[in-house]
């Protein structure tokens, strides 16, 4: 067949069909030459001894992943990968991705899955939280908790700086542990779109309130005290399967009628009853997640920050926007995440068996 005629379906499906390279069953690289132009045009020169270094950290840090944390078996690997030491040169890692020989299928295999995790381990960890992680931190959680004082009682509120303007009362008020790469890797692998410029839950902050109306009273404490800029918001991010925008405002409107002096417990009937009263014709906003239980109920969306950094010894300053998370949810759903299915290691076990499946794609889920 002439040349011209010849195309790699594989890269082809990448970079114009939709394909993630990960879930590229074969590379096509054949000599050290061409894996030392392909790793140059990825980012690494392996004459610098920098780069090198970099990729072998890579290589550890694939291993660690695969058997600390996603519970390979270490006897499944073949000693060739086992270390340095044993593969000698890093591009055999690639020619060995690239083999067709049917006597060398198995290593084939572990050399893609290797090449896979490496891949989401260079991409989750060459981002600006990377570098920039105390100031990009400092500037979007300290307007959190400026704004949360105690009482005597040891009670947490959102308290306003406008005269006027009442405070929230809050059960809970979580800066979420900061997603370590390892956990960004597994979540990476786990779902085929997501990619690391699209992790924006690195750094988040969960509100859990006393009652559903309260969760919404967080959400306008936060935009009217300006500690979140609703421009910022990325809309398609948000869900809300906590309770209906649109027969929120509803019933906010029949209680703004009523002259009775209504109760905590007066006001979370009055929402109950108009969800009964709508029955199946409820629409929630809710990002689907094959990984939460049903039970996970919560408001959640995604705002950005413009961060300003002003390097040491840098004569001018830089600005980018960073994403962070905000969660908000009443007493009764943060008890059922607690308790119910949704539990969070019960997640991350699903999210495990698919990083495995990724890796492997003949591996059947558990």
């Amino acid at each position: 067949m002439p040349q011209r005629f010849i195309f790699d379906p594989s890269i082809l499906e990448s970079v114009v069909g939709g394909r993630s390279a990960i879930d590229i069953p074969r590379l096509n690289i054949h000599s050290h030459e061409a894996a030392t132009a392909f790793l140059m045009s990825y980012g690494f020169d392996i004459s610098k001894e920098e780069d090198l270094e970099k990729l072998w950290y890579y290589h550890r840090r694939a291993l660690v992943l695969m058997f600390e944390k996603l519970s390979f078996k270490d006897e499944e690997l073949p000693p060739v990968f086992r270390d340095r030491k044993s593969l000698g040169d890093i591009r055999e890692l690639l020619l060995i991705a690239s083999s067709t020989n049917q006597a060398e299928v198995e290593l084939q295999k572990w050399a893609c899955a290797i090449l896979r995790c490496m891949h989401v381990f260079v991409h989750a960890e060459n981002d600006l939280f990377g570098t920039f992680a105390e100031e990009i931190q400092s500037q979007i959680l300290t307007a959190f908790q400026n704004c949360i004082v105690h009482d005597s009682s040891h009670r947490a509120f959102l308290k306003s700086s406008m005269e006027g303007h009442d405070s929230v009362e809050l059960l809970g008020f979580e800066v979420k542990p900061f997603k370590t790469s390892s956990s960004t890797v597994i979540k990476l692998l786990a779902k085929p779109d997501a990619l690391a410029m699209k992790i924006f839950d690195k750094l988040g902050v969960r509100f859990v309130t006393r009652n559903l109306f309260d969760t919404f009273r967080v959400i306008r404490f936060l935009v009217r005290e300006n500690i979140i800029s609703f421009p910022h918001i990325m809309p398609d991010q948000s869900s809300n399967n906590l309770y209906p925008i649109d027969l929120f405002m509803e019933v906010c409107g029949e209680l703004a009628q009523r002259l009775d002096i209504m109760t905590d417990e007066v006001i979370q009937e009055a929402f109950d009853a108009k969800l009964a009263e709508k029955g199946d014709t409820v629409k929630f906003l809710r990002k689907e997640n094959f990984f939460s239980g049903e039970d996970y109920k919560f408001i959640k969306f995604i705002s950005r920050k413009l961060i300003h950094i002003r390097p040491q010894g840098a004569q001018e300053a830089f600005s980018f926007f960073y994403p962070f998370e905000v969660q908000i949810m009443d007493q009764g759903a943060h008890d059922r995440i607690l308790s119910g299915p949704s539990e969070h290691q019960a997640y991350k076990e699903r999210q495990r068996n698919a990083a495995r499946q990724r890796l492997f794609p003949e591996l059947k889920s558990k």
